[in-house]
Formats: C-alpha cells, sequence, structure tokens
C-alpha cells in the first residue's frame, strides 16, 4: 500500500483523491511515520438501469388530492 505524509496529503489532496479513484489502490496517510488515516476508492457502481430500483418501496398514507385544510379554514384567511 502506498503511504504519503500529511503534508503532502494536505498540500495535493484533490490529485491524490484523482489517483486513488482512478487506480482504485488505497493510500495510507501518516503523520510523524505513524498512520493516521486511510484512503479508500469507492466502491463500484452496479451496472444496469437504476430507475424503478426502489418500486414498490414506498407507502401512500391519505389522500394525495385532497387539501391538507377544509374549506372553512381558508374561508377564514380571506
Amino acid at each position: 500500500m502506498e503511504e504519503i505524509q500529511i503534508s503532502k496529503f494536505k498540500a495535493t489532496c484533490l490529485a491524490v483523491l484523482d489517483r486513488v479513484g482512478k487506480t482504485r489502490k488505497p493510500l495510507l496517510v501518516t503523520r510523524f511515520g505513524k498512520p493516521i488515516a486511510q484512503v479508500l476508492p469507492p466502491p463500484p457502481i452496479p451496472a444496469g438501469n437504476w430507475l424503478g430500483k426502489m418500486k414498490d418501496q414506498g407507502e401512500v398514507r391519505g389522500d394525495l388530492v385532497a387539501p391538507v385544510a377544509n374549506s372553512m379554514d381558508w374561508e377564514a384567511l380571506k
């Protein structure tokens, strides 16, 4: 596993993160030679169509069309 000092990581953070994402190799960040953090690549994005993945996961509670307040409340606001 590649190691990088925290001062160098701080100075080149965006480039280092891009490199980890592209190479898919983890990186160990050290401070005074001791590990303090590990930068891991993100999990792979699953192939396929993401549309419809949450189908049948929701629940409708109540009436979606009716107003929240009754008509008498609306008249009082005029």
